[in-house]
């Protein structure tokens, strides 16, 4: 437990007996009154003092209350420090139990100040009656109320440490979540730590990688349920975030959260699927492509395989092959061309720069050497995977390196 600074050690008052034996006698009603004066003051707490809880707050009352007498008579207690650990332990294991409930120190700490103003209205009125000297009751006065700012800050301190340890194991739970589904664990481990995360699963998850050094600016743009792993296999230098229901109609607004963030999106997956997001993230940003993958669909087919590629572009110009490298390059151009274009003339001349006639002149040149597989379908498609993107070609090549 937190230490809690004591402002009511070494007080230096001692009531007189017969007062203290009086005040104790009354205890058990004064803590029924200090119950039912915060359930009428502050209404979240009206359920929780209901039943068997009710019964555990009027003990913990009469406890806080017994550890005040013992500091005033100067009886001490089991812990040579100070006689009222008990009751300030009590009060931060109150903190903490406030925390799991899910109430805030606001409706604690009122509730602080309504058991100090009903118990010193009685404990005042006890004293008077006893002929207690005004001298005697300020200092009295100012022991009661110091005695419930120790006990105060000794809830704030439980709250405080509660939600601290919570936050702690609910992150390390989500953590859990995202290394579970990267790789590969059966549905119900994941579940399972999803249910004890208090973690809704969703409908998708999309891999989004991005830098260190974006990672809170990112999150603060995506939704409150975002993963993020703590380690992810073959990343390195950045981190992975998993987002949830980014698909569809939301997933612009992810799309603009990470623009100029050098972020790579994948695509948006079962969540129990969303391994193979960020297998397709990763490999993207490995090609130098992004931010969104479901842009990049050409590139990635094309590069899947750089050496298939590779071979395929040798198969698909060996006609070409016993040509000067310049002419074989024009060839290519022309035919990639052709390709892309459906054979219309003019589209080709005007990507190429060049007059129709010369590239009548360049497909009669390529119908010599391919003769009658340009009329071939399967050929064509070959031609196509092969020719179709320079792009993907470049890519390819820099993969390869």
């Amino acid at each position: 437990m937190r230490q809690v600074a004591r402002r009511t050690a070494g007080h230096g008052l001692l009531l007189p007996p017969e007062a203290v034996a009086e005040i104790r006698h009354r205890l058990p009603g004064v803590a029924d009154q200090v119950v039912a004066a915060i359930i009428e003051e502050v209404p979240s707490y009206e359920d929780a003092f209901s039943g068997p809880m009710g019964q555990t707050i009027r003990n913990a009352v009469q406890l806080a209350l017994g550890g005040f007498l013992s500091l005033a008579t100067g009886t001490r207690g089991s812990d040579p420090r100070t006689p009222t650990a008990p009751a300030v332990e009590g009060a931060y294991q109150l903190g903490r139990g406030e925390a799991r409930s899910g109430r805030s120190t606001d409706a604690l700490l009122a509730a602080y100040r309504i058991g100090a103003r009903v118990s010193w209205h009685e404990m005042s009125t006890t004293a008077v009656q006893k002929g207690i000297d005004p001298e005697t009751l300020v200092s009295f006065a100012e022991l009661v109320f110091a005695y419930i700012d120790e006990l105060s800050a000794a809830s704030v301190a439980g709250h405080s440490d509660e939600l601290a340890t919570s936050g702690r194991v609910r992150q390390r739970l989500l953590e859990r979540i995202a290394h579970h589904l990267l790789t590969g664990a059966p549905a119900e481990t994941v579940l399972g730590d999803a249910e004890r995360a208090e973690w809704r699963p969703p409908t998708t998850l999309t891999a989004v990688i991005v830098p260190e050094s974006q990672v809170r600016p990112v999150l603060s743009a995506l939704s409150s349920h975002t993963l993020q792993a703590a380690e992810a296999p073959g990343l390195e230098d950045a981190a992975l975030l998993l987002v949830p229901d980014a698909h569809g109609r939301s997933r612009p607004a992810m799309l603009r959260a990470l623009a100029g963030r050098d972020a790579t999106a994948g695509p948006p997956r079962p969540w129990l699927e969303v391994a193979s997001s960020y297998d397709r993230a990763l490999r993207a940003r490995r090609l130098g492509l992004g931010p969104d993958t479901e842009a990049q669909l050409t590139e990635l087919v094309l590069t899947a395989d750089p050496e298939a590629l590779a071979d395929l572009r040798k198969q698909a110009l060996a006609p070409l092959a016993g040509l000067r490298p310049a002419t074989a390059e024009k060839l290519a151009d022309t035919l990639r061309a052709w390709l892309l274009h459906h054979g219309r003339r003019e589209a080709i001349a005007e990507e190429l720069y060049v007059h129709p006639q010369t590239v009548r002149y360049r497909m009669s040149q390529l119908r010599e050497r391919y003769g009658e597989k340009l009329d071939d379908p399967d050929f064509v498609l070959l031609l196509t995977v092969a020719l179709g993107s320079e792009r993907a070609a470049r890519s390819a090549a820099a993969g390869a390196a």
